[in-house]
């Protein structure tokens, strides 16, 4: 969806003299970027990737006195894991890790910056920039020195005499082309002797060209997904700019833009202003260009947003007095907009998309009153009607936080927290893309304390750490990690009994998608996975000088550690090559001295000293929860399974890895089936019942202009599920035949295509040359009445929340439902409605 993105962003640290600026990460490479400030860390890191290990150590379960204390120990080689069992240990591991493990200083001056970024996959290509910048008066004063490593970090050689010493600006970081082909753009700022420059490298930063820019840039250079010799940026005067032979030469396509984004088929989406400002964005115009801005389009007016996700494309329309919106959504890049359906809300309420895939939309609608939850609804594979998945679902609105989180390890599979009657957090899982949800399963290595588990026992649950736990400061430095290339697992932070005393959580891994977890390491850690699951790293999160890395080859099981460093360092983070299939990681940090940093490179490949063969892999079928069962293993329509590597197996994946399954269709059953529009399942049930607030109405909505009327007996099948036969409940839709119309949303082009008195006097011309009556009306029936509207029955939208930056949420009116078609992309809610 997006080529290219700002690799960096600022981080408010807990201490005022460290600050960190985190770098987000890209779909193509990962950017870490640093700031210096003051204490040992700062506490808010978000890495994404991590490490890798392999051994086994052995130790008893301790209780919450000697769990304190051990988190205050010296550090040493004892055993990283909490498996009752006893871990073999592996020999020769710190031997061979010691001659795999380099470290290079940095030195830097005190409030400078360190960026690291990955070039290419299985380049090997390391980039390390280090900027050190002061203001002057009006003026910026800077330096800026370059390192190469070119042995996945094992040494690294000064290259800044290739961008002439030039002054790089931090904020832009390093961008590195999506498709992996060597592509890198550093952006340079020349102000003092007037302008900027651009250098440009095809060759994995070996060589750079320089550029004269003929404006000075706002954004980051954008990559086009499809064609990265296509570049987008805007200017600091709002002027849009294109080039088509990476940055050799720019023209501008258009002046007054606000927000840009590359679309399908390397369309170009953009919204424009012109009364001054782009602060007033119920009046902004939403445009595209499929022809590189050799001509426009505006397919929506009045707008306050948009994003692209998939093939669909979202806008937020202001309407009535412009204090109120809506979303809109549209399936064909603009040209026909329709609004999601969804039951009564009043004003105070809102919506938020969580997330989404080809098939269907997971949608949140907050509860009336400020409670902080709401319920979650699921569309049909149309995006057009929805229907009740989950109750008292945790969305706070006064910190715009939810748990909901989509497990790219096992399809269908996704986590969120609830808060009970009891004003409890409570984690549940669905794994039929909810249709049902359900608590996660406690370990059973795990233990409640004494007061919880005898006198609330049923709070002895396992309670997964998410977005709300980091936003609410908890000792959580990651988010839950599964990579689709290691298939069923999940690494995440969790706490077993009340959620909310839980001050510092342990580390909880699941092998099977969420079905059942095991404890495996004490406290806070930053984690990865490594060669596609088969090597796990992590690194302990602590405010203590850290030598120690600790990995498992077994899934998190045992593990074992390594003292990368005679002389601990402030740890601040990790990285690898983007994915899962790398085995070298990154750690960098800093002594005492804050102007030597170290980034410490390890190369895990040399523990696995085979590749694994054949004999290495087991069947494992995905969802199996009764072996014995005809219907073991079926979800979603089909049972999969798949060839995955033995935990006792020490051995490679390899690059070249790709998962293994084999497909068979089920039987279609109950649990192939969502409710359908205005029914939901009770708790604890498979039945289908009708909603109380929808009975005795009749359930009617809008599609592509034209009312429809639904007959149900209450199920429809889930978006994607593939099952044959069996269970097939009656289902029907019918046309009444009513147009449903908008005056929410007047594009140009939309206007132009379906303006009612366009229609009138094409039939009066019509009726004019023809002679038959019946002609005539047929003609009327086919140029009026089956023309494409725009969908009615809009929820109006309410400026709710926009001063909190709730991203992807909306407050609706409580006198419409909503209609409409939508479908909508993973990670496109963290745009709409910025």
């Amino acid at each position: 969806m997006r080529g290219s993105r700002l690799l960096g962003r600022k981080i408010t640290s807990r201490s005022p003299k460290l600050g960190l600026l985190l770098v987000n990460m890209t779909s193509t490479s990962c950017i870490l970027v640093l700031a210096l400030c003051s204490s040992a860390l700062c506490t808010n890191l978000h890495e994404g990737d991590n490490l890798s290990g392999l051994r086994r150590l052995q130790r008893e379960l301790v209780g919450d006195e000697e769990r304190r204390s051990s988190e205050k120990s010296e550090l040493s080689d004892r055993s990283a894991g909490v498996s009752e069992q006893t871990c073999a240990a592996l020999a020769g591991v710190e031997s061979i890790l010691h001659n795999n493990t380099h470290s290079f200083t940095f030195k830097m001056r005190t409030m400078g910056s360190l960026s690291l970024a990955w070039v290419g996959d299985g380049s090997g290509v390391l980039l390390v920039l280090t900027t050190f910048q002061v203001p002057l008066f009006m003026m910026r004063f800077g330096q800026s020195n370059l390192y190469r490593s070119e042995d996945y970090g094992t040494t690294f050689k000064d290259v800044t005499h290739l961008i002439n010493h030039t002054f790089i600006q931090s904020e832009f970081g390093i961008a590195i082309s999506p498709d992996h082909s060597g592509k890198v753009m550093l952006t340079g700022d020349v102000s003092e002797i007037g302008g900027f420059k651009l250098f440009r490298s095809q060759d994995f930063g070996l060589t750079f060209d320089p550029t004269d820019l003929p404006f000075e840039p706002l954004i980051q250079m954008m990559y086009n997904p499809r064609d990265c010799n296509v570049l987008l940026t805007l200017s600091i005067t709002l002027d849009l700019w294109l080039s088509e032979d990476f940055g050799a030469t720019w023209r501008k396509i258009h002046d007054s833009v606000c927000l840009v984004r590359w679309g399908k088929k390397s369309s170009i989406y953009f919204t424009t202003h012109y009364n001054g400002s782009c602060s007033d964005k119920g009046m902004l115009e939403l445009k595209k260009t499929v022809d590189y801005g050799l001509s426009f389009q505006t397919i929506a007016t009045r707008v306050y947003s948009f994003v692209l996700g998939g093939r669909f494309v979202f806008a937020s329309i202001m309407t009535g007095t412009g204090t109120e919106r809506m979303i809109h959504v549209s399936a064909d890049g603009g040209e026909v907009w329709n609004m999601a359906q969804l039951p009564k809300v009043n004003h105070e309420q809102f919506y938020s998309i969580l997330a989404a895939n080809q098939d269907m939309i997971f949608m949140h609608v907050d509860n009336p009153g400020d409670s902080g939850v709401g319920t979650i609804y699921v569309s049909d594979d149309r995006g057009a009607v929805f229907s009740k998945s989950l109750e008292r679902h945790l969305y706070t609105t006064t910190g715009s936080d939810t748990d909901f989180t989509a497990i790219a390890s096992l399809r269908g599979v996704y986590m969120t927290s609830v808060l009970t009657e009891d004003h409890v957090m409570e984690t549940v899982i669905t794994f039929d893309q909810g249709a049902k949800w359900q608590p996660v399963r406690r370990p059973d290595n795990s233990q409640c304390d004494t007061e919880t588990s005898t006198n609330r026992p049923n709070r002895c649950r396992l309670h997964i750490h998410a977005t709300y736990s980091t936003t609410m400061k908890m000792n959580v430095p990651m988010l839950p990690l599964s990579q689709p290339s290691a298939v069923g697992l999940i690494l995440a932070h969790g706490s077993v009994g009340d959620a909310e005393s839980a001050l510092s959580p342990d580390v909880y891994v699941s092998d099977d998608g969420g079905y059942s977890w095991l404890w495996a390491l004490r406290g806070p850690h930053h984690y990865a996975i490594l060669d596609s699951g088969g090597l796990l790293v992590a690194v302990e999160h602590t405010n203590s000088p850290v030598n120690q890395i600790k990995f498992s080859t077994d899934e998190g099981q045992c593990w074992h550690t390594h003292n990368f460093t005679s002389e601990p360092l402030h740890f601040s983070g990790m990285d690898s090559e983007p994915g899962s299939r790398s085995m070298n990681v990154s750690l960098w940090g800093y002594k005492n001295d804050f102007s030597r940093w170290l980034v410490i490179t390890i190369d895990l490949r040399k523990l696995l000293t085979r590749n694994c063969t054949e004999g290495d892999y087991v069947p494992w079928v995905a969802h199996s929860t009764d072996p014995r069962g005809s219907i073991d293993g079926c979800v979603l329509g089909y049972k999969e399974t798949f060839l995955r590597l033995r935990k006792e197996s020490v051995c490679w994946n390899g690059r070249e890895y790709a998962t293994i399954r084999k497909l068979s269709r089920c039987t279609c059953t109950m649990d192939d089936y969502h409710c359908d529009f205005g029914y939901h399942r009770p708790e604890n049930s498979s039945e289908c019942v009708e909603q109380a607030e929808m009975k005795g109405r009749p359930l009617e909505f809008c599609l592509n202009g034209t009312t429809e009327q639904l007959q149900t007996s209450g199920y429809r099948k889930i978006p994607g599920d593939q099952c044959e036969g069996g269970f097939q409940p009656e289902r029907k839709e019918t046309d009444l035949r009513r147009m449903c119309t908008s005056n929410a949303l007047y594009p140009n082009s939309l206007t132009e295509k379906s303006s009612p008195n366009t229609a009138v006097i094409v039939m009066v011309v019509i009726a004019m040359l023809l002679t038959s009556a019946v002609a005539g009306v047929w003609l009327v029936k086919k140029y009026v009445c089956g023309g494409r509207f725009l969908v009615h029955r809009y929820s109006v939208m309410r400026e709710h929340v926009e001063a909190a930056k709730i991203e992807g949420v909306d407050d609706i009116d409580p006198h419409y439902m909503e209609t409409g078609k939508a479908q909508y992309n993973e990670d496109s809610d963290q745009d709409l409605l910025e």
